[in-house]
């Protein structure tokens, strides 16, 4: 199977734990908002759900699978049962796991959610694997490589992609960076972002990254476009979503949820990855704008970040009934 996509970052089985809401609180203070549960108690729950092969890149694999697209996934498990089931749980979305290294001797990721509300607070403890890029045969290349989070030992392996990617000029690189990468720096992974043809950010991510300012979206966009990204979107949460490419520079409202939301993990992926798929098939800006919301909608309704995603079929339909003021707009000049 030719891959259209190839997939790029690490994978985790996640065991959300659904909190009994008055067992914990929520409180701010000058460090930001955390949630609070009785030290040394004995608390209940209310349920639990185990979910394999999560994580941002492995999200998106199961999503532009979904979508239509030939997917890869390059990542890392251990050699144990919890490998095995990541494996088996993305062959059956239809994502091709041959790049997927089993590595003997080590862990496979496995994250702890604390669920509380629509909320939801992660416990990780990632595995160090040795990254190595796998040897892509010539018949393999794919059009697209979708690129995300990796843990904070794979430094080098940014550099071996940089290298394949300058082999191979005729792939497309869409990226999501993730914590460490942007702890990095743009000036660190200065190759990575120069050779970007999609770039997706939130807000506050593309002020750390580009470093403009956060309440100037002009000025966001274009101090990210001196690193290289061709087209770059930021993610506003509920007050939409901004893209900006060489067809100009749109403003995209919120696809608005049919209910509350029942839990929010996977939402930004479902979005990223939505986006990337529509502009890998051909679309226009505007679609692609179109499309990731209605994705991400619909993955808050369901818990993980799998359960929710739509097929190209399904997300067109939600299109057809959304109301006559989801489309884009443009973007005044600062």
């Amino acid at each position: 199977m030719k891959i259209d996509v190839l997939c790029i970052g690490d994978v985790v089985t996640d065991a959300f734990i659904k909190m009994v809401p008055d067992s914990a609180h929520v409180y701010n203070n000058e460090d930001g908002k955390f949630l609070a549960i009785p030290f040394g108690a004995k608390l209940p729950f209310d349920h639990d759900e185990v979910m394999e092969g999560d994580g941002n890149a492995p999200n998106a694999s199961v999503s532009l699978s979904r979508l239509g697209l030939n997917v890869g996934l390059v990542s890392n498990v251990g050699h144990d049962n919890r490998g095995r089931d990541i494996i088996a749980a993305l062959h059956k979305e239809g994502v091709d796991t041959r790049y997927v290294h089993v590595n003997p001797g080590k862990k496979s990721n496995y994250n702890y959610i604390l669920w509380y509300k629509e909320e939801r607070t992660i416990l990780t403890q990632h595995e160090l694997y040795e990254y190595h890029w796998p040897h892509v045969h010539k018949t393999d290349i794919p059009a697209w490589v979708y690129f995300s989070s990796l843990s904070k030992n794979s430094l080098p392996y940014h550099d071996d992609l940089a290298d394949w990617l300058e082999e191979h000029k005729e792939v497309r690189l869409a990226f999501q960076p993730g914590t460490f990468q942007m702890a990095e720096g743009a000036k660190r992974l200065k190759r990575l972002y120069k050779r970007c043809e999609i770039l997706v950010l939130n807000r506050q991510e593309a002020v750390k990254v580009g470093g403009g300012d956060e309440d100037d979206i002009n000025d966001l966009f274009d101090k990210l476009h001196e690193l290289g990204p061709k087209t770059i979107c930021i993610t506003d949460g509920p007050k939409g979503s901004y893209a900006s490419s060489p067809e100009g520079r749109l403003f995209m409202p919120a696809y608005p949820d049919p209910k509350p939301p029942v839990e929010r993990t996977g939402a930004g992926d479902a979005f990223t990855s939505t986006f990337v798929a529509a502009l890998a098939k051909g679309l226009h800006l505007e679609d692609a704008l179109k499309w990731g919301p209605v994705n991400s909608m619909n993955v808050v309704q369901h818990v993980g970040p799998h359960k929710g995603l739509l097929s190209e079929t399904e997300l067109r339909k939600h299109l057809k009934e959304a109301p006559s003021w989801y489309h884009a707009k443009p973007i005044k000049a600062s």
